[in-house]
């Protein structure tokens, strides 16, 4: 049954608030892990960065069975449990003074993100059409970098007196996301019908188009997830102390802020979805590249902001390339399974890069880990470049530019 408008004009408002709280949360706490852990407390860079990486693995690697199940019982209910999962996760990385209190944390909070996660991507595609949808998913990036600079620098304000406080801050946030849903989210279903989960899971597994853009995407993955470790701790080594991070995440907000809008409109009707994807991964590449070499923390953040920049370009086209191709009958399904690129590029990159970035230490060899994710970058656009001269995903995307084609064949 079709949503009215001012339905879809409420439910997009809701996603909104919504993902302001979550992305608040998640910025107060995660990005000073791997400097409170590695800089401050002292464990291996490689345990940290496992750690991470084991977090990541299964919010995003499970994801498909957390669509499955929103599919099947609704979105509500699983965006509220996850929202309180996440909140107990925080709680007990306050309390992590031993390694295994951290991957239990980190554990906790990644079923959190696994039940949240894929419904809510459902609920966006629930309550936007097809042609206004790159523009929504670029509202919640510009919304994202808000939240993430403003969780950053509250977190690095916090952790000037006491990590645990940034942890209970986090948690704090979470609480009152999950409430903010109990109170105001519609219960809706995101699927058509009420599937069961297996049909679900199967439908995604047989797609072989889709399956394959999603598996290619895991090296643009270890590159971004950097955000998260090389980049703070790099920052951190270069200027000394921690809550330099913070500035990082600044530079994050004013290039979207400022740029990401504007620029997915004007390359919206100019380039394909692949293209601009392709070119945002080209930046962040290049801009890995240069790093290796830098010892001033002012050129750094240049070099920062250059992958900020291939981000915004690259985020909005790939997140609308994973809508564009999902089956409107298991949406929550599909966009678990989306998840999968990033449960292994994020794997890959956390602990691969803080097993490079040990390595690097004993052997007095700085670039090796940048070297080493500069590789990766640029196989990667090779690798997506050969996927989209496939004549089906050609054709899907030339349709993404014209809203009247979309409109026609995805209701």
């Amino acid at each position: 049954m079709p949503i009215p408008s001012q339905a879809r004009k409420t439910g997009k408002i809701i996603l909104l608030f919504d993902n302001l709280f979550i992305v608040l949360g998640f910025y107060i706490v995660f990005p000073l892990v791997s400097t409170h852990f590695v800089s401050q407390i002292g464990w291996s860079a490689l345990f940290v960065g496992f750690t991470l990486g084991f977090r990541q693995f299964v919010q995003q690697g499970f994801g498909l069975i957390g669509g499955a199940i929103a599919d099947r019982f609704g979105a509500k209910p699983m965006i509220i449990i996850g929202m309180f999962l996440r909140a107990i996760g925080f709680i007990a990385m306050a309390l992590a003074t031993t390694p295994w209190i951290l991957v239990l944390s980190c554990l906790l909070s990644a079923l959190g993100g696994l039940l949240f996660d894929p419904p809510r991507m459902g609920l966006a595609i629930k309550f936007t059409r097809p042609h206004e949808r790159g523009r929504f998913i670029s509202l919640l990036m510009i919304e994202d970098n808000a939240g993430a600079v403003i969780g950053a620098l509250i977190g690095g304000f916090l952790i000037d007196y006491d990590f645990q406080l940034v942890c209970w801050f986090g948690a704090l946030v979470f609480m009152l996301c999950g409430i903010f849903n109990i109170i105001y989210l519609p219960a809706y279903h995101i699927a058509l019908g009420k599937n069961p989960i297996i049909k679900g899971l199967k439908d995604v597994l047989k797609d072989k188009i889709f399956t394959s853009y999603v598996l290619s995407l895991t090296g643009y993955y270890i590159l971004w997830v950097q955000v998260m470790l090389m980049l703070p701790l790099t920052v951190t080594k270069l200027s000394g102390s921690p809550s330099y991070v913070k500035w990082m995440y600044g530079i994050q907000a004013i290039i979207s802020l400022t740029l990401l809008y504007p620029i997915a409109r004007w390359s919206e009707k100019r380039f394909r979805l692949d293209q601009r994807l392709k070119c945002g991964l080209w930046l962040m590449t290049i801009s890995f590249m240069f790093i290796a070499f830098i010892s001033e923390l002012d050129l750094l953040f240049i070099f920062i902001s250059i992958f900020y920049l291939g981000a915004i370009i690259a985020e909005p086209a790939r997140e609308t390339l994973s809508t564009l191709l999902a089956n409107p009958k298991a949406k929550g399904s599909y966009m678990g399974f989306s998840r999968l690129g990033l449960a292994i590029g994020g794997f890959i990159g956390y602990s691969g890069a803080g097993w490079l970035h040990d390595i690097a230490i004993n052997l007095n060899l700085p670039t090796l880990p940048w070297f080493a994710l500069t590789l990766i970058g640029f196989f990667t656009i090779i690798h997506l470049n050969l996927l989209f001269k496939q004549p089906v995903l050609v054709e899907k995307t030339r349709l993404s530019q014209q809203p009247n084609k979309i409109d026609k064949i995805s209701l």
